[in-house]
């Protein structure tokens, strides 16, 4: 099925203003006309969603998808134990992700990059996803979850 629309409305940043646009719905998804891109505009502002594998990625997302990696030694998960210095989510679907280890000599600073990698990698928005290991500022107990100190029992 096909539905072909025009949609006006207003112009961003210039009142009193309109764009034109068309697209097509197939099979659910919008598409926009071959060499235009597409945008969505809805009356109050509000930030549609967008159908599932389609769309920004949500850090919820990728941190719910790290939160799957545990360190080996460790029965905590290595968002808890605050090995992750930063998500940085790109509007092309990409993810880059910093993140450290416990210590420089971890024997699993080879495993535990790759596993955060195809984790968020299994996330439907995502179309790539890089782990940068970072050593600054060095990592301490200090970044761990309450959660995880719980579990640890380290008050």
């Amino acid at each position: 099925m096909e539905v072909k629309s025009d949609d006006t409305r207003p112009a961003s940043g210039r009142e009193g203003a309109v764009e034109k646009a068309s697209f097509s719905l197939e099979d659910g998804h919008a598409a926009a006309p071959e060499g235009e891109a597409l945008s969505v505009w809805t009356p109050d502002g509000a930030q549609p969603t967008a159908p599932a594998g389609e769309g920004i990625v949500s850090e919820d997302a990728v941190i719910e998808a790290i939160a799957t990696v545990y360190d080996p030694e460790i029965p905590v998960n290595i968002y808890e134990l605050g090995l992750i210095y930063a998500i940085d989510l790109h509007d092309d679907g990409s993810v880059k992700i910093e993140m450290t280890l416990t210590a420089p000599n971890c024997p699993s600073a080879q495993e535990l990059p790759a596993q955060v990698k195809e984790a968020v990698e299994k996330i439907d928005t995502v179309t790539s996803a890089t782990v940068e290991i970072v050593w600054e500022p060095p990592w301490d107990m200090s970044r761990m979850s309450e959660d995880a100190r719980l579990t640890l029992n380290m008050f």
